[in-house]
């Protein structure tokens, strides 16, 4: 009898130590108010870091969305410093919170977006995509970019990547990259051609 009410009152003590383990543990908990309030003058500087920029390429059609475009970097006497100018992270539009390394080369699909750490200094931003990297569709030709020029000392903190497109509603095998964002928030509608008489119409074709 003595043993089965030790047992007993062991229980009692086992569950009253979750139940309070689990009040606190989910128990809203409330920051004490400051003793004073701390001067506007003695407030941390914030501002953007003028080194650190956005490359955001949208979401367009699943076809699309599925061609990757590679990032490259150059200084301003032409020498690509992709990988020794900057330091690079990139996150999906569906897990903004999510950061994620890259594993070897910096590239863009649909609706993801580079977050880069520059040195200070004076770029010239592209993006291209080999002709056997169009996985899974096949192009004739490399795909590429305008050139977008960058100053960490003006800078913007978000440009776009798109694809183009012409007037009868074909890619024309390029990307274009801007400071103004596209017409639709998520799924945007590609750019069209500057020159659509000289763009050559291509229509993607699985392989």
């Amino acid at each position: 009898m003595k043993c089965f009410q030790r047992n007993f009152f062991v229980l009692v003590l086992l569950f009253i130590g979750l139940n309070l383990s689990w009040t606190q543990k989910f128990e809203p908990r409330l920051s004490p108010l400051p003793e004073s309030v701390i001067p506007e003058s003695n407030l941390p500087d914030l501002h953007h870091n003028p080194w650190e920029l956005i490359i955001y390429r949208p979401e367009n059609s699943s076809q699309i969305n599925e061609i990757r475009c590679w990032l490259k970097l150059e200084d301003e006497a032409g020498n690509d410093v992709t990988y020794t100018a900057a330091t690079a992270t990139y996150e999906w539009i569906s897990r903004p919170n999510v950061v994620n390394q890259f594993q070897k080369t910096w590239w863009l699909s649909g609706g993801m977006a580079i977050h880069l750490n520059l040195k200070k200094g004076k770029y010239k931003i592209s993006v291209y995509t080999p002709v056997d990297k169009m996985w899974p569709y096949k192009g004739d030709k490399p795909w590429t970019s305008n050139v977008f020029e960058y100053d960490t000392e003006n800078p913007a903190k978000v440009i776009f990547v798109m694809p183009v497109k012409n007037d009868n509603g074909f890619y024309t095998g390029e990307w274009h990259i801007d400071y103004k964002a596209p017409l639709f928030f998520k799924f945007t509608s590609p750019v069209y051609s500057c020159n659509p008489e000289q763009a050559e119409s291509i229509q993607l074709q699985p392989r």
